[in-house]
C-alpha cells in the first residue's frame, strides 16, 4: 500500500496574528521522513470569511426581521450596516499589514462606525503613534462585530477561542455530544466549507486534528462528525495539548463515534506509527501512545520498542500552506510587552524539550511535555533558524519552551553572534540567578527583546511551599538585569494558592506595583490558582491542606479540579481587584495609588515597605573578582590602539558611545588582544577565560586585581565586555 497522504488541521480558534505551531512542527517532521503532509489553519479561514463584505452582509441579513428580540447594542450596529460592510475590507487589509498608509484615514472622525467597544476608551497619549491608534481602532471595530456575532448568531464565536465553554471541565462527553446535535450555526457552516475545500484539494488518507486548548475542542469534533457522516472511510486522529492533559483517562466509547485514534504527548512517534498502521506495516496493538475503540471498549496501545525521537531528529517546523500574510494584528493594548502575543508573525522553535526544574507543585511535572527534558543541539537550532528565515522571509522568533535553560540560551546567543545572524527573539525562562546582568547583555546583543517568566506568588513563604526554587528578591534582581540590557519582562502571577492569606495577596500586589513602577516588569497577569489532576497538588491534595470537591470523572475530560482550602479560602472578589490593578499598570496608570484602592471590599494595609525595591537595588553589585570561572565576550565594535611614548590610547566603540582609554603600552596591547580574542566569530571555538586572563596580564595577579577596580576596566565593561 502507498504511503498515506496526511492532512493536519488547526480547528478554530487560537491566535489571529500567527499560526499555532503544532501542525507546523508535525508537518515539518513528516516531510523530513518522506511522508506527504499538508496543513491548514481553519480558524483564520473562518474568521476571514466572516470579516469580509459578503460575510458581514450575511450576518446582518440574518438579523433583519429579528429587531424586536435583539439587544440595543445590536440595533445600534444595524443602523450602521452599510458602513460596516464598506469598511471591513480596508480594516482587514490594514491589520494584515498590506495597507499601512491608510492609518491616518482610519482614525478620522466618522469613518469607522463606533460600537460598544469604543465607549469609555481613554484618549490616546501623545506618545502613541498614528499607526498604533489606527490598529487599536481597527481592533475595536472587529471586536464589535465579533461581539455582535456572539450575541445574535452563535454564542460559540470569539476572536481567540471557539465554544470554549463546551471544552472547559467537560468531565462527561454528554455536553460535547449535545452541542454536536444542534443545527450548525453560520460560523460552523463556514468552518465546514473551509474543511471540505482542503479535503477535496489534498485527498488525504488520514486527517489529523490538533486540539491545543478547550477553545479548539468543539471545532475539532464538528469536523470529525462531518467526516464520519460523509467520508466514514477516512480515518481521523486527534492530539495536542488539550488531549495530552485533559483526555488521558477517556473511557467513554462514544468519543470514537467521531474519531478513530487519539494520540498522546510528543506527536512525532505516535503519528509515524499510525501512518505505518494505515499503510499495513504495523498492527493496531503496536501503536505508540494511542487510544482507539475495540469491541466497544477504549483500548490504549503503547509499543515499548517505539522510542521518542530526539530533538536532533524531528526535522524543522514548516509554515508552507499557512499563508502568513493573511493573519491579523489584534492590538487591544499599546503596552510594548503585551502586544507581542497579538501583533505580527513569530516563527516558533524550541530551545529545550520539557523543564529542567520540574519541581513546582502546581505544575503537571509528571507528564512528558514537562518531565522529559532534552536540549536542542545549538547547531541544529541554528539550522532551523536559517531554514525558517529562508522559508518565511521573517526574522522574528518565539522560543516556545516551558523554561529555556540559561546555558542553552547562552550557547544560542553566541552562535547567532558568531555567524552574524540578525534575528529578533523572545521566550519563556525561570527567574534563575544564572541570568546574570552580563548574560542578559549577551542575550540582548543576539536579538532578545523580551522574556516571560513565572513569579507566581510574590511571597517567599508561598514560593517555598510550591517548590518554585526562587525568592522575590532574586526575581527583582534578575528582572533588573534584563531591564538594564533593554529586554522587556512579563511575569505570570497566581493568587489563591494553598494556605495563601489575603494579607499575602495584598503584599504580593504591592511588590508587583513596585516592580512595574521601577520598569522591571512591563507586563504581568494574575491567574487564579487551580488544582490540576496531574500536578503534585492534584495527586496528593491532603498533603497541601486541600480537599477535592469535584468534578466527578464521567469518562471524558479530567484536569481542572474544584477544591476547598482547609486553612482558608481566597475570596473570588479579590481577583477583580488584582485584574483591575494590572489593567491600569499595563498602561502606566495608578502606580502611585495605595494598592487597597483597587478593591471594592476592605483589605488590610500592605506590610511591604514602600522602599523594599529601591533598597534592594541599591545593594546590587557586579563583582568581577567572583567571576574568575567566566569567559569573556566582546559585544562592542571596532578597537584601535595608538602608541603615545611609553603609553598607548585604546579606542573602543560601544553600543552607545566610543571610549578612549590611556594605559601603559603593555597593558593597552594586552587589552587590545583580549578584545580581539573575545570577539564572536565563526572560527572562534572558545573565548578567553578569566583565570587565563589573570595569568596573562602584564605583571602579577595583584596588579590584575588592582586593574579590575580602575575606571579603565569599567569603561571597557560598559563598552561591551561581558563575563558569561
Amino acid at each position: 500500500m502507498a504511503c498515506p497522504r496526511v492532512l493536519l488541521l488547526i480547528p478554530p480558534l487560537t491566535q489571529l496574528n500567527t499560526p499555532y505551531p503544532s501542525t507546523a512542527y508535525l508537518t515539518g517532521f513528516l516531510q523530513s521522513r518522506g511522508v506527504e503532509a499538508e496543513q491548514a489553519d481553519l480558524g483564520i479561514e473562518m474568521v476571514l470569511r466572516l470579516f469580509s463584505p459578503e460575510g458581514i452582509r450575511t450576518v446582518f441579513r440574518q438579523l433583519h426581521g429579528q429587531e424586536g428580540s435583539l439587544p440595543k447594542e445590536a440595533l445600534g450596529m444595524m443602523r450602521d450596516e452599510q458602513a460596516y460592510v464598506k469598511m471591513i475590507g480596508p480594516v482587514v487589509a490594514f491589520l494584515q499589514g498590506k495597507t499601512p498608509k491608510i492609518a491616518a484615514r482610519l482614525i478620522e472622525s466618522g469613518l469607522l462606525p463606533q460600537g460598544p467597544r469604543f465607549r469609555g476608551r481613554r484618549k490616546f497619549a501623545r506618545s502613541v503613534s498614528v499607526t498604533d491608534r489606527a490598529k487599536q481602532w481597527a481592533t475595536f471595530f472587529l471586536e464589535d462585530l465579533a461581539d455582535l456575532v456572539q450575541a445574535t448568531i452563535t454564542p460559540h464565536f470569539a476572536l481567540s477561542r471557539y465554544a470554549e465553554h463546551i471544552g472547559r471541565s467537560a468531565s462527561s462527553f454528554d455536553q460535547i455530544a449535545t452541542a454536536l446535535e444542534e443545527p450548525p450555526s453560520l460560523t460552523d457552516e463556514w468552518l465546514l466549507d473551509a474543511f471540505w475545500n482542503h479535503v477535496n484539494r489534498v485527498n488525504p488518507s488520514l486527517v489529523c486534528l490538533s486540539i491545543p486548548f478547550p477553545g479548539n475542542l468543539y471545532g475539532a469534533f464538528l469536523i470529525a462528525k462531518a467526516l464520519k457522516k460523509h467520508r466514514p472511510d477516512l480515518p481521523v486522529a486527534i492530539g495536542g495539548g488539550y488531549v495530552n492533559t485533559e483526555l488521558r483517562r477517556v473511557a467513554d466509547p462514544r468519543v470514537f463515534d467521531y474519531v478513530d485514534f487519539m494520540t498522546f504527548d510528543n506527536g512525532e512517534r505516535p503519528l509515524l506509527s499510525l501512518i505505518e498502521h494505515i499503510s499495513g506495516s504495523r498492527p493496531r496493538r503496536s501503536l505508540c501512545r494511542t487510544m482507539y475503540r475495540q469491541n466497544n471498549r477504549v483500548v490504549y496501545a503503547d509499543d515499548p520498542l517505539s522510542r521518542d525521537f530526539t530533538m536532533n531528529d524531528i526535522g524543522c517546523p514548516t509554515y508552507r500552506g499557512l499563508e502568513l500574510d493573511r493573519y491579523l494584528t489584534i492590538l487591544d493594548s499599546t503596552n510594548p510587552m503585551h502586544r507581542l502575543w497579538s501583533e505580527g508573525h513569530w516563527n516558533k522553535l524550541t530551545v529545550a524539550h520539557g523543564c529542567y526544574w520540574k519541581q513546582c507543585t502546581f505544575c503537571d511535572i509528571g507528564l512528558t511535555y514537562i518531565s522529559r527534558y532534552e536540549m536542542t543541539p545549538t547547531e541544529r537550532l541554528i539550522r532551523q533558524i536559517e531554514q525558517l528565515m529562508a522559508e518565511t522571509g521573517r526574522r522574528g522568533f518565539h522560543f516556545v519552551d516551558e523554561a529555556a535553560p540559561p546555558s542553552a540560551l547562552k550557547s544560542l546567543a553566541l552562535a547567532l553572534l558568531e555567524r552574524q545572524i540578525e534575528i529578533t527573539w523572545w521566550g519563556n525562562i525561570r527567574f534563575e540567578t544564572a541570568f546574570s546582568p552580563d548574560l542578559c547583555r549577551l542575550l540582548s546583543a543576539s536579538g532578545c527583546i523580551a522574556v516571560t517568566a513565572g513569579l507566581e506568588a510574590a511571597s517567599d513563604r508561598l514560593l517555598d511551599n510550591m517548590k518554585k526554587g526562587i525568592t522575590v528578591d532574586q526575581t527583582a534582581l534578575v528582572a533588573a538585569g534584563f531591564k538594564d540590557a533593554g529586554i522587556l519582562m512579563h511575569a505570570y502571577l497566581m493568587y489563591g494558592c494553598p494556605s495563601e492569606t489575603i494579607q499575602e495577596t495584598i503584599d504580593s500586589l504591592e511588590r508587583v506595583r513596585q516592580l512595574v513602577a521601577a520598569d522591571l516588569l512591563q507586563s504581568a497577569f494574575w491567574h487564579r490558582f487551580t488544582v490540576t489532576a496531574h500536578s503534585p497538588v492534584g495527586l496528593d491534595p491532603t498533603a497541601h491542606g486541600l480537599r477535592i470537591l469535584g468534578p466527578e470523572f464521567q469518562g471524558f475530560a479530567e484536569n481542572d479540579l474544584l477544591h476547598h482550602d482547609d486553612r482558608g479560602e481566597t475570596p473570588t472578589w479579590i481577583g477583580e481587584g488584582l485584574r483591575r490593578s494590572l489593567l491600569n499598570y499595563l498602561e502606566r496608570q495608578g502606580l502611585d495609588l495605595d494598592v487597597r484602592q483597587w478593591f471594592d471590599d476592605e483589605v488590610p494595609r500592605s506590610q511591604v515597605s514602600s522602599t523594599w525595591l529601591s533598597r534592594l537595588l541599591k545593594k546590587r553589585t557586579i563583582a568581577d573578582h567572583s567571576d574568575l570561572e567566566r569567559r569573556v565576550v566582546w559585544l562592542g565594535g571596532a578597537v584601535a590602539c595608538e602608541p603615545i611614548g611609553k603609553r598607548a590610547t585604546l579606542t573602543v566603540t560601544g553600543s552607545k558611545q566610543s571610549h578612549a582609554i590611556t594605559l601603559p603600552e603593555p597593558d593597552a596591547r594586552w587589552l587590545e588582544q583580549l578584545i580581539r580574542d573575545a570577539t564572536p566569530q565563526q572560527t572562534c571555538q572558545t573565548y578567553p577565560h578569566m583565570r587565563e586572563i589573570c595569568r596573562q596580564f602584564p605583571g602579577s595577579e595583584s596588579p590584575f586585581n588592582t586593574f579590575l577596580a580602575t575606571s579603565s576596566w569599567k569603561k571597557i565593561r560598559d563598552a561591551g565586555l561581558v563575563l558569561v
